[in-house]
């Protein structure tokens, strides 16, 4: 409750700083009444919405207030941060006024109007990237394909091709045209497997029984194969009985066989080709922080010579930095997502790819390698919690396979 306390008066102290840029727009009491009434709103609404269930159903008025409060408090950080530069200059001035002597000059001198106005034009420009992030960035689907080499890849596997789609949170979908178009995309690709590095749900299993039918149309010749990531468990809400939850994810693996993906908890899965193999090593969710440790990669590697080609789906990048990149076994490409790449960056591919995520993984989205061991982080299918994308779009990721010196 304290916590919730001071994050209130943090909010609305902000929201003070920022009213000096709107005092030129805002006329009278009922003006300046009005422009804190909405702060209040918003903050009381996700208020309620959280402390009556809203986290666990991600119901349309929830969103709403999602959405709100991130407008909110981005555009007022926009204009807190140009208000601040601005008096910053006023105190130097009003300083320099005061050991030269100057009279004419006040103390501190007053706020300029334009910069007011600079302020909002430039807050602008968030509130309508948030909005378009919504509208349309989060159904904005990106294939992204990349090339691997490597110089011990079975020969029959030369041009193999896989492709890899992560964190579908399918409790946040709300149009089917939009993942019926996907899904094409997905088949369109030709790959010779899919796989699916985790989080097919919020919180439960429930959220999957709509969307089962359409995910049952993705097809690869070789198969479709997936793990849990951290949300599968259901670890997030209040069950009313432990059994509860224990039934929650047995329905959520019945529905993964249902679609035809073959789940791997702690275990491999051979794939034969012209009498060569690789393996495809699944893991369930180990992650760094404070989230769930139920991985075990040496029970999923038993039984796995040790020169076996290996592609290993692990939901948290955060196991490849701690335990996956340096372990005796050589990993030629793990398989990861849980990041969403904060849903939120800038990125122009080929020379710059930023998001604030990236303070809390090191490796947060895109292809990483070490010691000729390569990582893929997805940058996820769906969205969480945020009902939008802006520049951090819905990833396809289409990985192509090739034997070093071959030629393409």
């Amino acid at each position: 409750m304290l916590r919730l306390i001071f994050f209130i008066a943090f909010i609305i102290a902000l929201d003070v700083y920022a009213y000096q840029a709107f005092r030129f727009l805002v006329k009278g009491r009922w003006g300046t009444i009005l422009y804190f009434l909405i702060t209040l709103f918003i903050i009381g609404g996700m208020i309620y919405q959280f402390s009556t269930g809203g986290r666990r159903n991600m119901s349309p008025l929830t969103q709403f207030f999602i959405v709100s409060f991130v407008i909110l408090i981005v555009c007022k950080l926009v204009i807190i941060a140009t208000m601040f530069g601005e008096d910053i200059f006023r105190l130097i001035k009003g300083g320099l006024n005061k050991l030269t002597g100057n009279t004419q000059g006040s103390a501190i001198p007053s706020r300029r109007k334009f910069v007011s106005q600079i302020a909002l034009g430039l807050a602008a420009i968030p509130f309508a990237s948030i909005l378009y992030g919504v509208i349309k960035g989060r159904y904005n689907f990106k294939v992204l394909k990349y090339t691997l080499s490597f110089d011990d890849l079975p020969e029959a596997f030369d041009g193999y091709k896989i492709t890899q789609i992560s964190d579908v949170h399918s409790g946040s979908f709300d149009n089917a045209e939009k993942l019926d178009y996907a899904i094409d995309l997905i088949n369109e690709q030709a790959s010779d497997a899919i796989l699916f590095t985790g989080d097919m749900v919020n919180n439960e299993a429930a959220e999957m029984e709509p969307w089962k039918d359409t995910f049952a149309r993705l097809k690869a010749r070789d198969g479709k194969f997936s793990v849990l990531g951290n949300h599968d468990y259901g670890d997030y809400i209040d069950w009313p009985t432990p059994e509860a939850k224990i039934a929650n994810l047995d329905r959520l693996k019945e529905i993964q066989k249902e679609m035809e993906f073959k789940l791997l908890l702690n275990e491999h899965h051979y794939i034969e080709k012209d009498g060569q193999r690789l393996a495809i090593v699944g893991v369930e969710n180990w992650g760094e922080g404070g989230f769930k440790k139920a991985g075990d990669l040496n029970k999923a590697i038993s039984g796995l010579a040790q020169d076996d080609f290996k592609i290993l789906m692990s939901h948290d990048p955060s196991h490849w930095e701690y335990e996956v990149k340096d372990h005796p076994e050589h990993f030629h490409l793990t398989l990861s997502g849980h990041t969403h790449g904060m849903q939120f960056g800038i990125e122009i591919p080929g020379w710059f790819k930023w998001s604030p995520v990236k303070w809390r993984y090191k490796y947060w989205a895109g292809i990483y390698e070490d010691a000729k061991q390569y990582i893929n982080v997805n940058r996820g299918f769906g969205y969480l919690a945020f009902p939008g994308r802006v520049g951090i779009w819905p990833e396809i990721t289409v990985i192509e396979l090739k034997k070093s010196g071959k030629n393409a």
